[in-house]
């Protein structure tokens, strides 16, 4: 899956890696028991409910996507170790300079932010200048680790960036 990166973003949404459904679907999130389309609609991140096809869309919101590796696909469980590249992220960071990198999972957290078990929710270190945040992975095998309260706080911050851009129109 290409990355769907621009400069000076509100903010970077990062899994670990495409399912197998999103890759044969060549779209973000696709599995049809996936969260994150719903979610971002649901916290006030899109304006309408988005199919997976149109995630090039999110660019204009504000919004990116990325992976942490981009040469498999599957569940955590069946990736290489190796191949999690927590070092391109942190370039693509530098590189695009977004407000905030928010994180579809503990363990992708984990990986980029070197903590062995991050909480959710906003996290006071930055990463490559970027707020972090780690939200709980809206994969329908991680249903049991649900809680909506961090997609809500990463939201509410979107939310006050584009604020300040309409008053400064």
């Amino acid at each position: 899956m290409p990355d769907l990166l621009a400069p000076g973003l509100d903010l970077v949404f990062c899994g670990t890696a495409p399912s197998p459904a999103s890759f044969k679907a060549r779209a973000y999130y696709a599995n049809p028991g996936n969260a994150f389309w719903p979610t971002l609609h649901a916290v006030g991140l899109t304006p309408e409910r988005l199919s997976p096809q149109r995630f090039p869309e999110l660019v204009a919101l504000g919004l990116g996507l990325t992976d942490l590796n981009k040469t498999e696909v599957g569940s955590d469980h069946e990736l290489t170790p190796a191949a999690m590249d927590a070092q391109s992220l942190h370039a693509k960071l530098r590189r695009f300079r977004p407000a905030a990198i928010a994180f579809t999972s503990k363990n992708a957290a984990s990986l980029a932010l070197g903590i062995k078990t991050p909480a959710y929710g906003r996290h006071v270190e930055l990463l490559e200048g970027a707020v972090a945040f780690v939200l709980a992975s809206p994969s329908g095998r991680a249903r049991s680790f649900w809680t909506l309260a961090p997609w809500k706080e990463a939201a509410a911050f979107v939310a006050e960036r584009r604020r300040l851009r309409e008053r400064a129109a």
